[in-house]
């Protein structure tokens, strides 16, 4: 099976999301995408993040109408800092080796992947996908695989639909009493107004 593993904070997931793991799973054609809310993201520490069960519900609002898409709470249920290596630790030893794993993240956090917490074994556990977006387009792959160890085979880089919407801007839109319909779907809509999310 070919795996996707799509993660994030997803406050809120959006449509620019969907996209980019529809795109993803048809271009590689993977098997199924799992969308993997962070519990307690590492790089954003010191910003207030949406308790991870309100995460996870508009998670599974927006994923509902797609069969490949599934979501987990593997991040949430651990304690500490959400790692993306600890996530494919507990992948891999679930799944086996009969799974193929691939790593979905944008251009512009695939620039940085050897910032991330143990580069070298998330590489060796899984396929790093970036996926391009309006406002990072390109990623030197040869100069990331030199100091990655040079895992250039398991470095790879789509051209995604040229959509920019983020959760920053969402949130924004709704302290700012502003509308959101089209940037998320309807029923993630319906459940950040009916909870009072980002107010």
């Amino acid at each position: 099976m070919k795996l996707g593993i799509f993660g994030g904070t997803f406050d809120p997931v959006h449509m620019g999301h969907l996209v980019v793991a529809e795109e993803t799973r048809e271009q590689l054609g993977l098997d199924e995408v799992l969308f993997v809310p962070a519990g307690k993201p590492w790089f954003k520490s010191e910003m207030p993040v949406t308790d991870a069960e309100h995460r996870l519900a508009m998670v599974d609002l927006a994923i509902a109408s797609n069969p490949a898409f599934y979501s987990s709470d593997l991040e949430m249920a651990r304690p500490g800092p959400s790692y993306t290596v600890d996530t494919l630790e507990l992948l891999h030893e679930k799944l086996g080796d009969s799974s193929q794993l691939f790593v979905v993240l944008g251009a512009d956090a695939l620039s940085e992947l050897e910032r991330w917490y143990q580069p070298q074994r998330i590489l060796e556990l899984a396929n790093v996908v970036g996926v391009t977006r309006p406002s990072h387009r390109s990623v030197d792959l040869g100069e990331l695989s030199k100091t990655l160890g040079n895992a250039r085979d398991r470095l790879s880089l789509l051209e995604g639909p040229l959509i920019e919407v983020s959760g920053t801007e969402i949130r924004k839109r709704i302290h700012e009493g502003r509308s959101i319909r089209y940037l998320v779907p309807e029923s993630v809509e319906g459940y950040i107004l009916e909870h009072g999310l980002y107010r």
